[in-house]
């Protein structure tokens, strides 16, 4: 069982006055002798994370937006850290395979191992456009493009020179004179929801962010649509000559009661004048605070034992960005887990 937490960015934040003030002072110059908050945020964060057990870190991506560019802040978060995992996502759209193949190996490499990447399709028609990519709205060319790129990954990681025919991405005896750092390269983690972006991670992913009806009335509803999605992406690989592992996004908060978990939550989510962005984000994380995940520390615990054993092996847990929150994690869930 494995455990990891999103890079504090303001795409895939909430509760946080840190990460709001560094969206109110993105467009100024820094006060002399400053580093952006964002970033010392993520630094105490994230190897807070890297001491108390937690094995991955997903560094999300967006353009069009305050956030810090992906790549950037995990290089610099990971020449820090000393175990755990750095995931950076990726669009097919605005990156050219080669180009990340050089990047992730180089990754790979200064972290001794510990890089994987996150693909995303995309969806963000005017960031792609405005940063000179292309979304694709037909879906099949938009999982087709993803296959392709991953595809050219592989092959540059093992081979040299390399050339492949391809709708989207030729390539003609490129050469990648770094490797990566360990026998088996960083893997791919993706998610899709349509039939055949499904079809895409079965034939290109070596983990499935497992989607599924988000309509979900309760845990226990939560919990049965998992089961039948890792049950069709089973099959949909098999017929690939393929296995998945999966990983899941749950929301996490602890409290004496679930009722007191909740409004703990609602607490730390909240703030006293929430703009449409936050309003937003609150409404997107609500399928993940149905998991079950938020309660007495040992109802979660019995909760994340069950989804591990119907297939998960990644609990990439959301959380309201606070030193506090990753300790307690730490210490009502990935100790307890692991018997320490």
């Amino acid at each position: 069982m494995q455990f990891g937490l999103y890079a504090p960015v303001p795409h895939v934040s909430v509760g946080s006055a840190t990460i709001a003030r560094s969206v109110a002072q993105g467009q100024s110059p820094l006060p002399e002798g400053e580093c952006d908050v964002a970033y010392e945020l993520a630094k105490e964060l994230l190897l807070e994370a890297d001491r108390s057990g937690f094995d991955l870190i997903l560094f999300a991506e967006r353009h069009l937006g305050a956030d810090l560019e992906a790549w950037v802040l995990a290089s610099a978060i990971s020449a820090l850290t000393t175990r755990i995992r750095s995931m950076v996502a990726v669009h097919p759209g605005l990156w050219h395979p080669e180009l990340i193949a050089k990047m992730a190996v180089s990754l790979d490499r200064v972290t001794r191992g510990r890089m994987a990447i996150n693909l995303v399709t995309g969806w963000n028609v005017e960031e792609h456009t405005m940063f000179g990519g292309d979304v694709l709205q037909d879906m099949d060319d938009r999982y087709v493009r993803a296959e392709e790129f991953v595809e050219v990954l592989r092959g540059l990681w093992t081979q040299t020179p390399y050339s492949r025919e391809g709708r989207f991405f030729p390539v003609d005896k490129a050469q990648l004179l770094l490797k990566p750092a360990t026998p088996e390269p960083p893997e791919i983690y993706t998610a899709s929801r349509s039939q055949r972006g499904l079809d895409m991670v079965a034939r290109a992913g070596d983990w499935w962010f497992v989607d599924f009806d988000k309509t979900s009335r309760n845990a226990d509803d939560y919990f049965a649509n998992v089961r039948r999605a890792i049950e069709d992406m089973r099959a949909r690989a098999a017929r690939e000559g393929r296995k998945m592992r999966f990983a899941l996004n749950p929301f996490i908060a602890f409290g004496d009661s679930e009722a007191d978990a909740v409004a703990r939550t609602q607490g730390l989510l909240t703030p006293d004048e929430p703009d449409a962005d936050v309003r937003k984000m609150v409404d997107r994380i609500g399928p993940a605070m149905k998991s079950g995940c938020i309660g007495r520390p040992e109802d979660v615990r019995r909760r994340l034992q069950d989804l591990h054993e119907i297939g998960i092996d990644l609990f990439l847990f959301k959380f309201p960005p606070v030193v506090e929150e990753v300790q307690a994690i730490a210490r009502h869930v990935i100790c307890p887990l692991r018997g320490h």
